[in-house]
């Protein structure tokens, strides 16, 4: 990301201001739902990374749950897409990283909200990503646990972390840096043949069992 900041704009929108500064990073203060989305000339990636951790087994799930969580995951994305493709589709190698999770692909208790907004993430990377093949790549992201602040409350003492890295058969969950450099790569010109697809960043949760 530091190498984009010094050769680039690079444009944030979320409600709360990001925790760096730089002379490049512009940042805008916004509900992507809610609000009207900036007007940006000259865009080469989108990069749509929502947080939202809400796990209740099925019985406490309401309806406006699961809207909630489609609407911040999938209608979000599509709004920022169709919003700015006009220019990605003007732009140098152009490209849009998305982000799932591992609970899409494995059954993950009191998942039931997340995991079906993020399948919907899913379908839209392999549905846009064969209608702009030859135009504007598009690749998603789906983490297991990552140590941030969203996840403080599952990661909150010394013995839960040990626990969580147990889980993992690689012994380990992820931190903020690895996601990062994979979306760096993701949008760098080293995957210029990928698009359609989604990574699992996984610590081999959902690849192996051993």
């Amino acid at each position: 990301m530091q190498q984009q900041l010094d050769n680039n704009i690079v444009y944030n929108m979320s409600r709360n201001a990001p925790e760096i500064t730089h002379p490049n990073l512009k940042h805008y203060s916004l509900n992507v739902l809610q609000d009207a989305l900036p007007e940006i000339e000259n865009i080469d990636v989108l990069i749509y990374c929502p947080g939202s951790i809400n796990l209740k087994p099925i019985g406490s799930l309401s309806i406006e749950d699961f809207r909630n969580d489609f609407e911040i995951n999938v209608i979000g994305a599509v709004k920022t897409i169709q919003k700015y493709l006009p220019s990605l589709k003007k732009g140098n190698d152009p490209s849009i990283v998305l982000f799932s999770t591992v609970a899409a692909k494995l059954g993950m208790p009191f998942h039931a909200s997340v995991a079906t907004a993020k399948a919907g993430v899913e379908g839209l990377v392999k549905s846009l990503g064969a209608e702009l093949a030859s135009v504007v790549r598009i690749n998603a992201i789906a983490p297991t646990i990552t140590d941030t602040s969203l996840a403080a409350g599952i990661l909150r003492n010394d013995r839960m972390k040990e626990n969580m890295m147990e889980r993992h058969p690689m012994k380990n969950y992820l931190k903020p840096e690895e996601v990062a450099s994979m979306a760096n790569f993701l949008i760098s010109e080293n995957a210029k043949s990928i698009s359609g697809q989604v990574f699992e960043m996984d610590y081999g949760i959902v690849t192996f069992k051993i």
